[in-house]
């Protein structure tokens, strides 16, 4: 069976099964959505928003591009920006990078003649990394350099986003935030807070992950 036939099959399944467990829940979609967080993230298949963070349909606005990059020239990721600030009135924007990135280590070797609009894309990210040189060249291998990258990347993204005018200027402008996921253990790290007390928050969130999993 070739994989877009299966994919149908298991919609089929999944449709069903949804429908089964809760008999309201695809009317209750069907009236339309009102997610409170707009997540920024990157295309990679291994990191999708709604499973990794448990999420259901309607939870996540969702905008993923290769390296979860912020571009204000971009109309693709403005538009989505402005709906989720101005129309949607979400409360939170997070962006998530990952370890592991592969639009991130291809930024810090020679660019492929094959990938144009990659390199186009990754521009931006190839200047990042000749900002912080000094520190990514104390790391002696390319994958611990790049996953640092990854770091400092979602940090960028973050300050533009939080400078940029659909943001600040909304009277009650949405918190922004910075992630990590780990494909090594499936775990997100939070690398700056919408929150003013950071480290309060983060203590929060592993008490109550800890309290589930002793549950």
């Amino acid at each position: 069976m070739n994989r877009p036939k299966r994919m149908l099959l298991e919609n089929i399944a999944w449709a069903h099964e949804t429908a089964h467990a809760d008999a309201q829940f695809f009317p209750r979609l069907a009236q339309g959505q009102s997610p409170k967080v707009l997540w920024i993230g990157c295309a990679d298949s291994r990191v999708p928003a709604e499973t990794v963070t448990n999420a259901n349909p309607g939870d996540l606005f969702v905008h993923r591009n290769i390296a979860n990059l912020f571009s204000a020239s971009d109309d693709n990721t403005m538009s989505v920006l402005e709906y989720a600030v101005r129309v949607l009135k979400v409360d939170h924007v997070i962006v998530c990078g990952h370890y592991g990135c592969g639009g991130v280590r291809a930024s810090l070797l020679p660019q492929s003649s094959d990938l144009p609009h990659v390199n186009r894309r990754i521009a931006p990210l190839c200047a990042l990394g000749q900002r912080h040189r000094h520190e990514l060249d104390a790391f002696s291998e390319l994958d611990a350099r790049a996953n640092r990258l990854a770091e400092l990347n979602v940090l960028e993204q973050v300050r533009l986003l939080r400078q940029h005018a659909i943001v600040c200027e909304r009277d009650e402008p949405p918190l922004v935030h910075g992630w990590i996921f780990g494909l090594h253990d499936g775990l997100i790290k939070v690398l700056a807070s919408g929150y003013a007390d950071e480290g309060e928050t983060q203590h929060a969130a592993r008490a109550q992950v800890a309290s589930l999993q002793a549950a």
